[in-house]
């Protein structure tokens, strides 16, 4: 156990993480075993994540990977390893443990929604398994001509458990959701484009990644009060009706309403530089 003094939080065997110019950049670096999702995966993504929430330290968040693949899923050692079942003999005591340790995973890829700040998605190869739960909760997803996405639970003989179906649900047609769920069939990348599951295919990751960054650097140009805000809303939309949603937007605005942040991004525009706005406060836990 690192010394708590010492210890880095955005330090993963998983992942590098570069913050810079108000962008995180997060890689998942082990392409030798597709970025499978190790037990340190798990940990250690929604770790980082709160951390850069938490204290503000960027204005939007890019996740890309590193090899042929974006992700397999789950690594087979998290299976293996009987880490998602309790000793107990009590079948109703495992039960309410393993619920608590799915419960555990699920956060692992909610942390995404509930970030402050947009997460970007850049997928390449396979997206399979763990990994469509992971893009499903990202804000924007794009993809290279060879990637694919799968819903590979099916063809291990479980249900897709992680956040698939009631994100996958609200951003492509249901039945082309039953289709995958059912089958496990691949889902490739143009047909994910006509769906509206990505926002764009390109030809290779270098192509891809500099239209996402491109996009990240766009995003933190903006005041980050009204980016926030934005997800904010369009998250309680996807759940709520109209009204709710208006009501909901009535209240955000009531509180958040900023006209000297419109009066900086008008003079901005007009002198043809860079608005100054103001980040995020970090959490009192954080400071």
């Amino acid at each position: 156990m690192p010394d708590a003094a010492s210890f880095d939080p955005l330090l993963s065997p998983c992942f590098d993480v570069a913050i810079a110019d108000k962008i995180a950049t997060i890689t998942l670096k082990r392409p030798e075993a597709h970025n499978a999702m190790t037990a340190d995966f798990w940990a250690d993504l929604p770790r980082i994540v709160r951390h850069i929430d938490a204290n503000a330290l960027a204005r939007v968040i890019v996740i890309q990977s590193t090899g042929k693949h974006f992700s397999s899923g789950m690594d087979v050692s998290v299976f293996a390893s009987g880490g998602l079942m309790t000793a107990s003999p009590d079948p109703a005591i495992r039960a309410e443990a393993f619920r608590r340790e799915v419960k555990r995973l699920q956060g692992t890829f909610s942390c995404l929604e509930d970030a402050r700040m947009p997460v970007l998605c850049a997928v390449r190869g396979g997206c399979i398994g763990g990994a469509v739960d992971l893009a499903t909760a990202c804000d924007i997803r794009w993809a290279t001509a060879d990637a694919f996405f799968v819903i590979q639970e099916i063809n291990i003989g479980m249900v897709a458990d992680v956040g698939t179906f009631p994100r996958l649900a609200k951003l492509i047609p249901e039945g082309w959701v039953r289709e995958l769920a059912f089958t496990g069939r691949r889902l490739g990348a143009e047909a994910a484009l006509n769906l509206g599951l990505v926002n764009a295919v390109f030809p290779d990751q270098a192509a891809m990644l500099a239209h996402v960054h491109a996009i990240a650097r766009e995003i933190a140009e903006k005041t980050p009060l009204a980016v926030t805000g934005s997800k904010a809303i369009l998250n309680y939309a996807r759940n709520h009706g109209v009204d709710a949603t208006l009501d909901y937007l009535a209240t955000w605005q009531a509180g958040m309403f900023a006209p000297h942040h419109i009066m900086e991004a008008f003079a901005a525009k007009a002198e043809k530089r860079a608005g100054a706005f103001p980040d995020l406060v970090a959490d009192r836990d954080h400071l």
